[in-house]
This record gives structure tokens, C-alpha cells and sequence, in this order.
């Protein structure tokens, strides 16, 4: 071996010993910088995990309304005939602007994936997933039809509208999406005469549809509040007395804790979803949403007529139905496992955008004129915010 050859043997072992001993470099991830405005957002995580991979991590009800391009989820004429109530039907009973169909709903800590019509038919095939509650159940109901015949639009499908029961078929699949009106889950009936609310019961008729199903969603609320010619009853009876009213808070406790019992009795089968959807808040009164507010009296507004975007922040400052949301609440906890409770309050609350107003297919012309008395700021339009209530149930039900 030539003096050259050794020199450049003995540079290259040189080189390699230093290279093995030496501290490798240590790896730093990129930090994430956070530019949210919202005081309380720093309290969730930024790493983000997919819905379907981390279950258990996943709130899928505390997050934030983002803008998508991609949506709506649909267009109206992607429904089928008769499939969207004229009273949800906003864009065609000439709502002005669009925006309030441009958002997302986004989890702190995952994703959620998006809507497929056909792995949920192919979930689904065979079963029955029904709806009961009252029109704001009845307005979910109808989003998922309007969903599904979208996303797999060559189905063969048969819609039956009937009271209390109505049925859309999936032919294809053998799916029945039904909804089944009650808007209190316990019955009411004639006695003596009188309408009577039976606080400790659930009709046979409703008990024997009810138990059909293999997946259920439960909703109730609004009509427990009402009052004067909008009080859907004229007594109450519970423990084999009648009363002409009681708190209505009680009376929704009673009742809960009847269909409670009646879920405890009758759903005994692991293979039966329960879900219930917490309370669907109104927006009557611009009070509730502060700065806002201030513009909107100005205005001369008491309702939400004129609003086209959401209210800015990921928390609602206050909400009338927030105690019957905690009865609710309490009732399913006791139930344990048995019950599913898909928690849309607060982020339905920050939707201000999202009801007909006056543009509703229901409302007589001749009342537009006068938003402060003739809005629905109580239902949602379609498309609209029911549709991101299916997102989450189609998350929670097939992941």
C-alpha cells in the first residue's frame, strides 16, 4: 500500500469514529402557533386526531363554526319530492343571502367525518332508524333524507307521510328512516273531556312503533313551555290526580323519568342505539347575545330576522331552555350506558343565523312586513344547521 493510500485510509477511519460518537442532533417539531382570539381556546389541544382512530378523546359537541366552501352538505333540489317541510324550506321562500350555509362545525380535539350516504345505508341495511320527538325532531329527520338521497342519489326510495308515523324506504338497502310525532315522548289523551297530559305514561300505540326500531333518537322541550293558546293541553295527570298546571320543570322531569323507565323496560337488546338529543335553543331575544344586541334593538329588531352569521365565540352567553337542558341531562346520567346523549345546545346556540325568520313557507305573506312578531327563530332552515346535528349522530353511530 503506497504513503498515498495509507494517509486516505487513515483520514476516512478518522472521520467515520467521529461521526459514530458524536450526539446525534435532537428533532424538534414545529410548534404550533395559536391565533385564535377566543379567550377559552387555549384550554383544548391543537393536535388534532381523526375521529375513527381516537375515539375517546373526541368531544364531539366543544368546538368552533369555521368556514367551508364546500358546503352546504346538499342543494334543495338534491331532495326528493316532499322531503323538506315549506317551513325549513328558506332558500326557496326567499331568503336573501347564503353565508349561513358556509359553515362547519369543527371539534377542539378531531375530525369528523364527513357524510356518506352509502356507507350509512350499507351500516344501516336491514334496519330501522326512527326519529321521535317533536318539529325540531321532524327537521333532523328531514335533513337526513335530503343527506342521504344526495350522497347516493340513484337509490330506489318510497316516502309515506302519516301522524304520527311517517316512513322514508330505502328500497335498495331495506332502510326505514322514520320519524313518529311526540312532542312530549308521554301520552296525551281526552279525559273528562279534556285534554289531558299523562305524565306517567306512554301510549301502546307509540310504546309498540317505538320498539321496532334499532336505532332511535329521542328529542323533547319546547312544549313543555308553552303557554296560552300555544299549550298543547288542558291538564295534567300524575300519580292519579289531575292538575290545571304545575312548574313545568317538574312536569318535564316527571315525564322524562317516564320514558327513562320505559327505555329501562323495553330496550333491553345490545343490539337496540338509543340516543337523545339535548335542547334545541330558540332566539326570540337579541338580549342574549350582547354586543349584538346592541345593533339589533337599534334597529328596532326583537328577534333574529336580519342575523347572517354566527355568534362569534365558541361559548353562548346565557339561553332560556338552559334548565330544561339540565333535567335532561340529569335524567340520561342516571341512565348510564343505556342512552346516548348528542349534547347540540351550545353549539345550536351560537347559530343565530340559522332559523326561516320570515322566510318560511308556513308564514302568510302579508306578514313578512312585521319580523318582530311573525319570525320563527325556533326551527332551522334545510339546508342549515340539522344537517351538522346528522354529522355528528353519523359519527357517533358508526364509529
Amino acid at each position: 500500500m503506497s504513503a498515498l493510500q495509507c494517509l486516505t485510509f487513515l483520514f476516512l477511519f478518522l472521520l467515520l469514529q467521529n461521526a459514530t460518537s458524536a450526539s446525534p442532533l435532537p428533532l424538534r417539531r414545529r410548534p404550533v402557533h395559536n391565533n385564535s382570539t377566543h379567550s377559552n381556546f387555549a384550554k383544548h389541544p391543537r393536535r388534532r386526531v381523526v375521529f375513527p382512530v381516537n375515539r375517546s378523546s373526541c368531544d364531539l359537541f366543544a368546538g368552533e363554526w369555521v368556514r367551508d366552501a364546500t358546503y352546504p352538505l346538499y342543494r334543495v333540489e338534491e331532495c326528493g319530492r316532499g322531503m323538506i317541510d315549506p317551513g325549513f324550506d328558506c332558500q326557496t321562500y326567499g331568503r336573501p343571502d347564503s353565508d349561513y350555509l358556509k359553515f362547519r362545525w369543527k371539534p377542539f380535539n378531531c375530525d369528523v367525518p364527513r357524510f356518506s350516504g352509502v356507507k350509512f345505508l350499507q351500516k344501516m341495511r336491514n334496519k330501522t332508524v326512527m326519529f321521535v320527538g317533536d318539529s325540531l325532531g321532524r327537521n333532523q329527520w328531514e335533513s337526513l333524507m335530503c343527506m342521504i338521497t344526495s350522497s347516493a342519489p340513484f337509490i330506489r326510495t318510497n316516502l309515506i307521510h302519516e301522524d304520527p308515523l311517517s316512513t322514508f324506504k330505502i328500497l335498495d338497502y331495506n332502510v326505514k328512516v322514520s320519524f313518529y310525532r311526540a312532542p312530549y315522548l308521554v301520552d296525551i289523551d281526552k279525559i273528562h273531556g279534556k285534554t289531558t297530559l299523562k305524565l306517567d305514561e306512554i301510549s301502546v300505540e307509540a310504546s309498540d312503533a317505538w320498539r321496532k326500531a334499532d336505532v332511535l333518537l329521542f328529542n323533547t322541550g319546547h312544549w313543555w313551555s308553552h303557554t296560552g293558546s300555544l299549550r298543547g293541553w288542558e291538564q295534567m295527570e300524575t300519580g292519579g290526580r289531575y292538575y290545571g298546571d304545575m312548574d313545568r320543570l317538574v312536569a318535564l322531569r316527571k315525564g322524562l323519568r317516564t320514558w327513562s323507565n320505559w327505555v329501562l323496560r323495553y330496550i333491553n337488546s345490545p343490539l337496540t342505539r338509543v340516543f337523545f338529543l339535548s335542547v334545541s335553543p330558540t332566539h326570540y331575544n337579541p338580549n342574549e347575545w350582547t354586543s349584538r344586541a346592541k345593533a339589533s334593538i337599534a334597529q328596532g329588531g326583537k328577534s333574529c330576522y336580519g342575523q347572517t352569521t354566527p355568534y362569534s365565540g365558541t361559548t353562548y352567553p346565557t339561553s332560556s331552555y338552559l334548565n330544561q337542558k339540565k333535567v335532561i341531562d340529569e335524567v340520561v346520567k342516571e341512565m348510564d350506558s343505556h342512552v346516548s346523549l348528542m349534547d347540540i345546545t351550545m353549539l345550536s346556540a351560537l347559530r343565530i343565523d340559522g332559523h326561516p325568520s320570515i322566510y318560511s313557507g308556513d308564514l302568510n305573506p302579508s306578514l313578512k312586513r312585521f319580523p318582530d312578531r311573525s319570525s320563527d327563530c325556533s326551527h332551522w332552515c334545510l339546508p342549515g344547521l340539522p344537517d351538522t346535528w346528522n354529522q355528528l349522530f353519523y359519527a357517533a353511530l358508526m364509529f
